[in-house]
């Protein structure tokens, strides 16, 4: 797969072999699990909106350098294009972003990352009703299974709260920014002539800040401002750098040394890493409602989206 844009130590290096492959997975998945642990440790600090403006601005000013050719070169597309970037970024960066950290306010990190775990299988069912994808038996089957476990989310396990449709408020936030990332996702996929990596995402990423800056600027005169202390300013750092840009060229990077299909598990193992750094970190109890949880949404994720093996190998190529 062809990265243009990415340092290029991302592209080429020592990062060779099937050891490397795995080990990078393996930190991709962790870092794709730290935006809701930090975002749950700050929940009641950082107020939910400053917390997504200023992720989404430190991570545009961050892959600025490598994208900034790309802006240049694809800047007559964006502009004609400009409305739908401010759409994904409502999606992808103000119902995605800030709409979750409100939820995290009111529900654990476990609880988020399990929930949000289900975007690849909402993404293939939304695939079908508005694109018209062909799915498989087995993939409704999966998708049916990951709903289910979201739904033990939901009711924390007691069918007393699905009788009453008492669910927690906080986790319905982070199953609205769920189905907004699948749609944005969605819309990604519509794109007519695919942008290099970097420039989509510093395009989205300043997009998702023009669409929180003057929401950012109600919630600092009418709630309450960001308390810029060491603490609070390294939590913004660490979920701009840590949760999105070096999650994203890992991730891309996973892709480019293992094929697609593989690299996408690792959406499916952030969950497990969430859970183990919530408790950790957050003192945040394992309960018996996550294990239903987790015994119905990864298995349920991976039958809707992993692909069957091919008996040749995969051709590793994507558009400039």
């Amino acid at each position: 797969m062809s990265l243009p844009l990415l340092p290029s130590f991302l592209r080429t290096g020592p990062l060779a072999g099937p050891l490397a492959a795995y080990g990078l997975y393996i930190v991709g998945s962790a870092l794709l699990a730290s935006n809701p642990v930090v975002g749950r440790a700050v929940a009641h600090v950082v107020p939910p909106i400053g917390l997504a403006f200023w992720r989404w601005l430190i991570a545009f000013l961050i892959v600025l350098p490598f994208a900034l050719p790309g802006l240049l070169t694809h800047r007559n597309q964006l502009k004609r294009q400009w409305r739908r970037y401010l759409l994904l970024g409502v999606l992808g960066q103000g119902i995605s972003g800030a709409i979750v950290y409100y939820g995290l306010e009111r529900t654990s990190a476990t609880n988020a990352s399990l929930i949000y775990a289900t975007s690849p299988a909402m993404i293939l069912a939304l695939a079908a009703v508005w694109l018209g994808d062909a799915i498989r038996p087995r993939q409704v089957l999966g998708i049916l299974l990951a709903m289910a476990g979201v739904l033990v989310i939901l009711t924390r396990g007691e069918l007393e709260a699905l009788r009453h449709l008492s669910f927690n408020s906080g986790d319905l936030l982070v199953l609205t920014g769920a189905v907004s990332w699948s749609v944005y996702t969605i819309l990604l996929r519509q794109s007519g002539t695919p942008l290099p990596v970097v420039t989509a995402f510093a395009a989205n990423a300043f997009a998702g800040v023009l669409v929180l800056a003057p929401f950012y600027a109600w919630e600092t005169v009418a709630v309450r401002p960001v308390p810029f202390s060491v603490s609070t300013i390294l939590s913004i750092v660490a979920v701009a750098l840590f949760a999105s840009v070096l999650a994203l060229l890992a991730y891309q990077k996973t892709i480019a040394m293992m094929g697609a299909a593989r690299a996408s598990t690792a959406l499916y193992v952030s969950p497990l890493w969430a859970a183990l750094a919530s408790w950790v970190l957050l003192s945040e109890p394992l309960q018996g409602f996550h294990l239903m949880g987790v015994a119905l949404v990864l298995p349920g994720v991976m039958l809707a989206t992993l692909q069957a093996r091919k008996p040749a190998a995969e051709p590793v190529t994507e558009a400039a």
